[in-house]
């Protein structure tokens, strides 16, 4: 529930810190929001290089969450305007220090929210033993539950937290609050998750499965081109090429896999249109009448 809050709120305003704050125009704010969020979603594939590799899940989530929580404070701090408002007109003076930082902040927590992705709901499932069906399926009911109540929570909040007034010399838009909440919550989140280290089951890291499915799958390409004579007896999948190497339990998973990631080929579109609503859409929503009876969106 914290890190969706954290992640979640901290996105649903950066736009809006990018293009009040910072000053950028609309299309270069849209434009490194996006490049966050695609990091993001890169990342994970790092984080589980790391889990599978070196520190196994539960290290790799302690580890990244602090760089995560970091990310967020840094975060908060480059939206205190107070910090170079030399003049105290409102007004950041030394853009190139809350942008540097901004930068930053981000970085940190791209990798940070990314890296912990492939861990944690792997990890929540080595708690269970393979007889207790029934409770693991309480515990994602009650994990997914979390996540989008976390989501949902955090982007009504923030808007909130953000439209208040803070500053020394001047009231502006407290972005260093709706920063600093997310930040806070991430603490929580560590720290929660950290006291309860004695009581988890913590598997060891069992080998890079990503490189070795890349190597299977290299392989099996390799060897079905080296053998494009007719003289040898066609298989009934290209994958089945890698069975000189490789156990047949692996080539079985790589077919399974690949089959599934046939699905996945519209999505990039699906997901590029949606996550408009962080940054057009909340754009656009600046220039619209607010006013909704006795509210105010």
């Amino acid at each position: 529930f914290c890190e969706r809050f954290s992640y979640y709120g901290m996105k649903t305003v950066l736009v809006l810190y990018f293009k009040y704050f910072i000053g950028w125009d609309n299309d270069l704010s849209t434009t490194i929001y996006h490049t966050f969020v695609a990091l993001c979603y890169l990342t994970p594939i790092l984080g589980a290089i790391i889990a599978d590799s070196w520190l196994g899940k539960f290290k790799t989530i302690v580890y990244l969450s602090i760089v995560y929580t970091i990310g967020q404070v840094i975060m908060a701090i480059s939206a205190i305007h107070d910090i170079t408002d030399t003049n105290r007109d409102g007004t950041p003076d030394n853009r190139t220090f809350h942008i540097a930082m901004s930068m930053l902040g981000l970085m940190l927590i791209a990798l940070g929210t990314g890296g912990i992705k492939p861990c944690v709901a792997a990890f929540g499932g080595d708690q269970f033993e393979e007889h207790q069906e029934k409770q693991r399926s309480t515990f994602f009911s009650i994990f997914y539950l979390s996540i989008n109540a976390g989501s949902l929570l955090s982007t009504l909040i923030t808007p909130i937290l953000r439209a208040q007034e803070c500053g020394i010399y001047s009231k502006q838009s407290c972005f260093p609050l709706a920063f600093g909440v997310p930040a806070a919550l991430m603490v929580v989140a560590l720290l929660v998750f950290v006291a309860g280290h004695n009581m988890y089951t913590i598997e060891s890291p069992k080998g890079n499965i990503l490189l070795r499915v890349m190597k299977c799958i290299g392989f099996a390409i390799k060897n079905r081109f080296s053998h494009r004579s007719k003289q040898y007896p066609k298989r009934e999948h290209w994958m089945d090429w890698a069975d000189e190497k490789y156990d047949k339990l692996l080539i079985a998973q790589v077919k399974m896999v690949l089959k599934v990631l046939f699905l996945y080929i519209p999505l990039p579109m699906f997901w590029a249109l949606f996550d408009q609503q962080g940054s057009r859409w909340t754009l656009q929503a600046t220039t619209m009448d607010g006013n909704f009876g006795a509210f105010v969106i």
